[in-house]
């Protein structure tokens, strides 16, 4: 008898442990996350405003840096220029639903990091107006899965101008 007892609490830690194993889903947060890049950047080709608004969580932070390159170009036409800046995803939101020129946003090397809770995108990118390249560098995102889906709570990128020389 006690051994048909040890033989249950194996087969039924064995269940339970097969049962944890197979309720997370590895690949369906990544491919989630992946459809808010790609709803970013087909927001950016269709300057649409308003689908880029609602990818943020509302408060988001936004820190952008510059090269030394790129910001001794900034400094010569903006003296109070500063080597990083805050922005917000409200200016980028008008910015891209106003767009009077072409614009887009290449995306390389995407890499997504996730728990399926919380979530960190970080890639290449190159910005183009006019189908011109205007600066490149890297960006990364920190993400949260809310009750409507996956959303950016902060962005940070590197700022590398384009027509500084350097590429």
């Amino acid at each position: 008898m006690t051994l048909h007892r040890i033989f249950l609490a194996i087969a039924l830690s064995a269940g339970f442990t097969g049962t944890a194993n197979a309720a997370e889903p590895p690949k369906q947060p990544r491919e989630e996350i992946q459809q808010v890049v790609d709803r970013f950047r087909t927001a950016i080709i269709q300057r649409d405003g308003e689908t880029m608004r609602s990818l943020f969580i509302p408060g988001s932070s936004w820190f952008q840096a510059m090269d030394d390159a790129s910001l001794k170009a900034v400094l010569a036409k903006e003296p109070k220029a500063r080597r990083f800046s805050s922005g917000d995803y409200e200016k980028f939101s008008q910015f891209v639903g106003s767009a009077k020129k072409p614009i887009e946003e290449t995306f390389d090397h995407i890499r997504i990091e996730t728990d399926g809770i919380i979530g960190t995108v970080w890639f290449d990118y190159t910005f183009l107006e006019a189908g011109k390249a205007t600066n490149h560098g890297v960006e990364t995102w920190q993400m949260i899965r809310t009750d409507d889906g996956w959303k950016i709570s902060a962005m940070l990128y590197s700022v590398v101008l384009d027509d500084t020389g350097r590429r």
